[in-house]
């Protein structure tokens, strides 16, 4: 006699909910870290406060993951049509719409108490960033190139981390969030690239469907600008060849990117994407070394 087969195994609702805020894809997490750690150092002279610097490394995992929850609430309608992201936890129904709102405004408060020893001007920062980060989802159903939208908000924690150190934000940091939407814009078309034909179907606007066959094209423009005006922040704050040196090394990567995208290959443009991390580690990199030899 045949024995019933097995019934499959279901995730714990804990596995559920680390999914659901990418902790095994913590690439977002390091895209929105480094620039917070550019900034950080240059705000305090390479000697961040390890107080400071604790609140804004948890901070930036706690609102990364957050905005996760959020999107996938906000997109839960939409990912199910898209190949990559409809085994997601809530599209596949496996959790609750109210479980991942929950758990982003769980998320976002226990990142809001992280900041109370800082300033005023700090926590009036954070809680535009909250907004940033809470609406982006939003503007992919309107706004034709919601990556600069998401570099805002990726980038947030520059003018925060000025004002937790100096009580004020200089317009070095604005440049410099300036700085970091170009940047956004270049890794993430190039993750766009890879969801491009189910977009379309779906009509979610990206900046890869906006950009179109001038893709690759204004990714290495994105670039370009992002790279140059960086190179130009290390001037103004007199950090000298160390600094350089590591814009040099991500202008290497961006060049490597260009290898990657060029044919448009889905999973060589999500490798190009994966690899921004090295970008701004290359940066930060510069950075620390800068100020170590002054």
């Amino acid at each position: 006699m045949s024995q019933p087969a097995a019934a499959p195994h279901q995730p714990s609702r804990l596995a559920l909910y680390a999914r659901l805020i990418r902790i095994d894809k913590p690439i977002g997490t390091l895209l929105l870290l480094w620039p917070t750690l550019w900034a950080l150092w240059m705000a305090s002279d390479g000697v961040p406060d390890m107080g400071i610097f604790a609140i804004f490394f948890l901070g930036t995992f706690l609102m990364r993951s957050a905005g996760c929850a959020m999107n996938d609430w906000a997109d839960r309608d939409f990912d199910k049509h898209v190949k990559r992201t409809k085994e997601r936890p809530l599209t596949a129904g496996l959790i609750a719409g109210w479980e991942a709102l929950a758990i982003a405004a769980a998320l976002a408060l226990v990142a809001f108490a992280l900041i109370q020893p800082l300033n005023a001007l700090t926590k009036w920062l954070s809680v535009i960033a909250v907004v940033l980060a809470g609406s982006y989802p939003f503007f992919k159903r309107f706004f034709a190139i919601p990556q600069a939208y998401l570099g805002i908000a990726f980038g947030f924690g520059m003018p925060m981390a000025y004002a937790a150190v100096q009580g004020s934000v200089p317009p070095v940091a604005w440049i410099m969030l300036a700085a970091n939407a170009f940047w956004s814009v270049a890794y993430d078309t190039a993750y766009a690239m890879v969801d491009r034909d189910d977009d379309l179907l779906i009509g979610i606007k990206t900046s890869a469907i906006t950009f179109g066959r001038y893709d690759v094209a204004a990714i290495m423009l994105c670039y370009a600008v992002f790279l140059i005006t960086m190179a130009w922040v290390g001037v103004e704050l007199s950090l000298g060849w160390p600094y350089q040196l590591g814009v040099l090394a991500a202008v290497g990567c961006a060049i490597y990117h260009y290898t990657l995208i060029r044919g448009r290959d889905r999973m060589r443009c999500m490798t190009a994407f994966r690899h921004n991390n090295w970008l701004g580690a290359c940066l930060f990199a510069g950075t620390a070394l800068a100020y170590a030899l002054k």
